[in-house]
């Protein structure tokens, strides 16, 4: 209904459309409820995933072993997981070495 239409009706067929708009909500409202009460005991009756790992903690990795290392200083060590480290990074900057280069045999 446009603006202007509302306007231009009188108080008896305002407060009929306001009955007939609450009615629609209502419907509307107990069909959503409905659906939210079976998500609900969908939810309950399946296991969540912290249920699934047994103590409801995140698994954790294990510590990696390191993969790579430095060619200019051997203590620094990397496993391959994450970012690139800045010091192999400015170790192949400039220069022909690649990742490969920088395993540890």
């Amino acid at each position: 209904m446009a603006a202007k239409q509302l306007r231009t009706m009188d108080t008896d067929a305002l407060i009929a459309l306001g009955k007939r708009i609450e009615a629609v909500l209502a419907a509307r409202r107990k069909d959503l409820q409905a659906q939210l009460a079976a998500l609900e005991d969908g939810a309950r009756d399946g296991k969540s995933k912290t249920e699934r790992s047994g103590n409801g903690r995140k698994q954790r990795r294990a510590k990696a072993k390191p993969k790579y290392q430095s060619k200019k200083n051997r203590s620094l060590k990397w496993s391959g997981r994450g970012m690139t480290p800045v010091w192999m990074r400015e170790e192949m900057k400039g220069t022909k070495l690649k990742k490969a280069d920088f395993l540890i045999k």
